[in-house]
């Protein structure tokens, strides 16, 4: 098994076996100053987001943290001086952070709804920014995001992670190689075995929360006692369904292994079966992407945790000599009459129930952030690249909400010839949060 520690260090090796010795390193604007990050929206994932800081900390310190739950931003503040040797100033409106001049970069986890208007912000402020996927809530967020980066020339990296993940980059390359053939089937799945999240009531805004900042540029509703902190996953407002909420990772692995964009035209079936709740969206859904002469199929199970090949999400890449089954823990090469012929694997085990996901391809994901706002790599999933993945799972929501396959501008992902397809390309904001490039 690969530990984290020693994954890094296979990292630091490849870059001066790239000629990045640390002479050359050191000549890099900056290379020798720490990155001062502010962590925005502190619940569940952002605690990768510490661990992968923590991982790269000879590069970079936590100077700010926020979250508009006080109990949550105290919790958190309490594991960065445990985890960093360090107190973070603690803030609960991220727009104080952004006016603070020595933040160089923010990671946002906050729900879906403040992604891309925050990020938008950020950019505006003058920050680099990791945003955790999806990086938005609907089409016209991400083309908006896309529009800020290109204005504002600083980094946006997308926490599509397994785009650094050594193992995952070194089989796609041979994919894309021939090792399989012409590959023009990737299959991809997510199973878990999520619970009821009831029927909620409208309730007092409990003391630590600020419900107001909370909901920003999302329109207003009374606070229900079923939302806050998880559960607003499963809401249209705030946010975006399980294809979005994790689809988005294989998906992107899929058209990357395919070598393919936005396909020509998006199908989807599914809705809620396991429960009957106040959750808005499918738990189960089936959606399908049609190129040319390839297609990917992505099924979301939320509430029934049957394994495909031993895993809970994953991707099958097929092609006209073989498969490649490939997930965030290894890999499996079959040839064409399913028999395996190679595998590896990091010896680890990769669950769906896992909300923080701390893991060694985060940390590199990390890395890589940092050595691009050091000038010295390419970001692996930057938001021109990971917008693509993003939207066809937008395109498979809206799908399955008008029951209508969509037709579409390969070109740019744009419905073609469904007027009431196209109205939920963008949302409706509440007065004066209207994000604007």
């Amino acid at each position: 098994m690969v530990t984290r520690r020693e994954f890094l260090d296979t990292l630091v090796t490849g870059a001066v076996g790239l000629g990045m010795t640390a002479k050359s390193y050191s000549q890099i604007l900056g290379a020798n100053e720490r990155v001062n990050f502010a962590v925005i929206g502190l619940n569940d994932r952002a605690h990768a987001h510490l661990a992968s800081l923590k991982a790269n900390q000879h590069s970079v310190r936590i100077s700010h943290v926020c979250d508009v739950d006080s109990a949550i931003l105290q919790a958190f503040g309490d594991s960065v001086k445990r985890e960093m040797g360090h107190v973070p100033v603690m803030e609960k409106d991220f727009r104080r952070i952004l006016a603070v001049k020595d933040v160089d970069a923010i990671t946002i986890a906050t729900p879906d709804h403040w992604h891309a208007p925050m990020a938008i912000a950020g950019l505006q402020a003058g920050k680099h920014v990791y945003l955790e996927k999806p990086c938005s809530h609907n089409p016209a967020e991400g083309e908006m995001l896309i529009r800020a980066q290109q204005k504002y020339q600083k980094h946006v990296q997308i926490g599509t992670q397994q785009r650094s993940s050594p193992h995952t980059i070194e089989i796609i390359d041979k994919i894309h190689g021939g090792l399989i053939g012409r590959p023009y089937f990737a299959k991809a799945w997510y199973s878990n075995a999520r619970q009821s999240i009831g029927r909620g009531k409208e309730a007092p805004v409990p003391a630590q929360l600020d419900w107001e900042l909370w909901q920003g540029p999302a329109p207003r509703r009374p606070y229900r006692d079923n939302v806050h902190p998880y559960n607003w996953h499963w809401f249209k407002l705030y946010g975006t369904g399980e294809a979005l909420n994790n689809g988005t990772h294989e998906i992107d692995v899929c058209r990357w292994a395919l070598g393919v964009d936005y396909p020509n035209r998006v199908s989807a079936s599914g809705n809620r079966y396991q429960f009957k709740d106040d959750w808005e969206f499918y738990d189960t859904l089936l959606t399908c992407f049609e190129y040319e002469d390839k297609m990917i199929a992505w099924e979301g199970k939320s509430c029934q945790g049957l394994k495909y090949y031993d895993r809970t999400r994953g991707s099958a890449i097929m092609g006209t000599n073989g498969t490649v089954i490939l997930d965030r823990d290894g890999y499996e090469i079959f040839d064409l009459e399913g028999n395996k012929i190679k595998e590896f694997s990091l010896g680890s085990t990769t669950s769906s129930s896992d909300l923080i996901g701390i893991d060694a391809m985060t940390d590199a994901h990390f890395a890589n952030f940092l050595a691009a706002i050091r000038g010295s790599e390419q970001l692996h999933a930057p938001v021109s690249i990971s917008n693509i993945a993003t939207t066809m799972l937008h395109l498979s929501n809206i799908a399955w909400e008008t029951k209508s396959a969509l037709h579409l501008n390969p070109e740019d992902g744009r419905i073609k010839d469904n007027p009431d397809a196209m109205k939920k390309w963008e949302r409706e904001y509440e007065k004066g949060w209207e994000p604007h490039v």
